[in-house]
């Protein structure tokens, strides 16, 4: 038997675990356990008094080894390596056994959440005899800092840290940063122009001496780690030489072909093959549309280089994509989101019925500088609708697309609301709702004011948009199939417009990206933070970090906040000039390996090399992320994994298992 001290301690968490686990009987059953030295039981074991329990019984009893069996190590892990640390134990001599999200809350069965929670601990007890003191890795931090995204949590992210004296890369792949809210005419609650707010901003990353503003650019390639990534650019060819142009517009202007714009004027518009997104783009310089051009398709016209007036000629077709590499410390992604397809849903006529709109249609629409110059029209671009409806959760909160609510719809459905009203008098405005949710400063306000306004609402799912008619009052209508919950009975209401409301989804390639980074998704694609409530911005991933909607559905106020405090946490770290790394490494024994290189090709983070003068591979600690790939792919099992030995995994199977194992004598409390 080891002469380890073992100090085991059962936390209660409240009711949370002793509720189901039958807490004094697990604690006095520990306490028979071979090596263990005492066993307690505490209500709070991460209180300072249940840590001050740990420090304690290290220091009068001598322990070696702590085992705490609470909630999950990712919660704290780090509360009772510390504690172990202020005892005098080196910090990795510590095992938890996960009895609450593994056990207390998986089941109401008091008698096998109990036997569980006894078998969960006895593995921790097994294991933690086999760990080894361990120290931390020292890291320096590189000041300089990648935003990838340049809408309003990007931007925001990016001013914070150079206002701070911070040097930061922002790499957008449009042509110009804004994001989504750019094309935005009206910010609710407050009904401020969305322009007048977000251009200041623009025009201060764009000129701002500690930002690298990299538009119409992707990232290709991240190697690295926390404090020190290498990334690989691709600023794509603009066929615009950025030193010459002076961003006149004249080339634009002369250009003389058109094309639908599909983004950012949601295909309402046309924009010239020549283009500047929209007016207050940022960067200035325009970008050819190299599919659409004449001059790249046939060979002809150069418009554009006849007239551009700058000398030299600000024009360069044979100007090709370059790649950029830059190393910086952190990296916050603020890559935001897309609108759901309406077209998915076919009986909301969408794609088949002419005046059915989606919302950024519709945003488009009202804004001044869109297409139909801030006018409410159909899509004859010249009758204004004498009736609207407007339909919430499209794409949200139906089992069929997406189960999640996407938080904004209502607001900026009321938005909708509200300019119809303000723009056409005597419109009647419908909207049909599953359930109103204005969680917000000011949107229980803003609702009110709807309802002021004389805006009818219908609180229901709407079935069917049709422009089949049934009475003489619905010829020439949209008619809007919806069962009015609060009424309890089946409308059918006439109007001229449909406004679909659809849902905030992930990026298309966020999956792509969160493997290029090397974090996670969950299942809707939305990139996953550490902790919900307690770390929303950073990662699994040290060094990488989130903002915006790209982890979640969020309106702006939200996306600024978020933006701002992934911004103030990397600060913390730059200030920091070094941080620790958790030890937990693979290595190769290097006089056993056969080279046969089949970790180089698995290992995820590159962290593995080949000798060919030694026929030998070795990790490189620093980039390696402790996943275990290697320790499990290799052929001859001459890898091993810092925290994760064989005898540490197999011990603790053994301990699991001690109410199976017929062989073993058992101990029972």
């Amino acid at each position: 038997m080891s002469e380890e001290k073992i100090g085991v301690y059962i936390c209660h968490c409240g009711t949370n675990i002793a509720k189901v686990v039958d807490v004094e009987d697990v604690a006095e059953w520990a306490g028979n356990q071979p090596n263990v030295e005492v066993s307690r039981e505490y209500k709070f074991m991460c209180s300072s008094l249940g840590q001050d329990l740990i420090e304690e019984d290290i220091k009068e009893k001598g322990l070696t080894r702590i085992v705490v069996s609470s909630c999950s190590p990712h919660m704290h892990e780090k509360t009772f390596r510390t504690a172990c640390e202020r005892g005098g134990l080196n910090p990795f001599l510590v095992e938890m056994a996960n009895i609450r999200e593994h056990n207390s809350w998986t089941t109401d069965d008091k008698v096998a959440a109990t036997q569980k929670a006894k078998a969960l601990t006895n593995a921790a007890i097994e294991r933690v005899v086999h760990h080894q003191p361990l120290e931390q890795l020292p890291v320096e931090i590189n000041p300089n800092t990648l935003v990838v995204g340049g809408g309003i949590a990007g931007i925001t992210a990016a001013l914070e840290l150079a206002n701070g004296g911070r040097h930061v890369y922002l790499v957008e792949r449009e042509p110009s940063i804004g994001g989504h809210m750019a094309q935005l005419d009206k910010t609710f609650p407050t009904l401020d122009c969305s322009a007048c707010i977000l251009t200041p901003k623009m025009v201060d990353v764009g000129q701002h001496p500690n930002i690298t503003l990299l538009t119409w650019s992707e990232v290709e390639k991240v190697d690295g780690f926390i404090g020190n990534f290498t990334v690989n650019i691709r600023k794509k060819a603009r066929y615009v030489n950025e030193e010459h142009c002076t961003g006149c517009g004249i080339c634009i202007e002369k250009c003389p072909f058109n094309v639908v714009d599909d983004i950012f004027e949601a295909g309402m518009g046309d924009r010239k093959v020549i283009y500047r997104p929209f007016p207050q783009a940022v960067p200035k310089y325009p970008v050819i549309d190299k599919e659409n051009c004449v001059y790249f398709q046939k060979g002809k016209c150069k418009a554009c280089e006849k007239f551009c007036p700058t000398e030299p000629n600000s024009i360069e077709f044979d100007q090709e994509d370059e790649i950029l590499t830059v190393d910086v410390g952190n990296i916050i992604l603020a890559t935001g989101f897309q609108l759901f397809d309406s077209t998915n849903i076919p009986q909301y006529g969408y794609g088949r019925l002419q005046n059915v709109f989606t919302g950024i249609e519709f945003e488009r629409m009202v804004n001044a500088s869109g297409p139909t110059d801030g006018k409410i029209v159909l899509r004859d671009k010249k009758t204004a609708p004498k009736s609207v409806a407007i339909i919430h959760c499209v794409g949200s909160r139906d089992e069929n697309y997406h189960k999640y609510c996407s938080k904004i719809c209502c607001m900026y459905s009321l938005k909708f609301a509200h300019l119809v009203h303000e723009r056409i008098p005597d419109a009647e405005v419908y909207n049909c709702y599953i359930d109103m949710r204005t969680p917000g400063k000011g949107y229980e306000e803003f609702y009110n004011r709807l309802l002021e306004e004389g805006t009818h609402f219908i609180r229901g799912k709407v079935a069917e948009v049709t422009n089949a008619a049934r009475k003489p009052e619905e010829e020439g209508k949209l008619i809007v199939q919806v069962e009015d919950t609060l009424i309890g009975r089946q409308r059918r209401v006439p109007v001229d417009m449909v406004i679909l409301s659809p849902a905030m989804e992930a990026q298309p390639d966020s999956k792509g990206i969160s493997q290029l980074f090397k974090m996670g998704c969950d299942f809707d694609g939305f990139f996953t933070e550490r902790h919900p409530k307690l770390d929303p911005v950073a990662t699994m991933t040290d060094g990488i970090l989130i903002a915006g909607a790209c982890q979640g559905p969020k309106d702006v106020p939200d996306s600024v906040a978020q933006g701002a405090a992934a911004a103030a946490r990397v600060a913390g770290l730059i200030n920091l000039g070094t941080v620790m790394m958790e030890p937990v490494r693979a290595s190769i024994h290097q006089e056993e390996c056969s080279g046969c290189r089949i970790c180089n090709n698995m290992c995820p983070y590159n962290a593995i090399v080949f000798h060919a003068d030694r026929k030998v591979s070795e990790v490189i600690t620093a980039l390696c992320q402790g996943c275990g790939t290697c320790v499990a792919a290799c052929p001859s099992g001459i890898i091993s994994g810092a925290h994760f030995t064989n005898d540490q995994l197999f011990s603790q199977i053994e301990g699991i298992l001690w109410d199976v194992r017929p062989e073993k004598e058992l101990v029972s409390a």
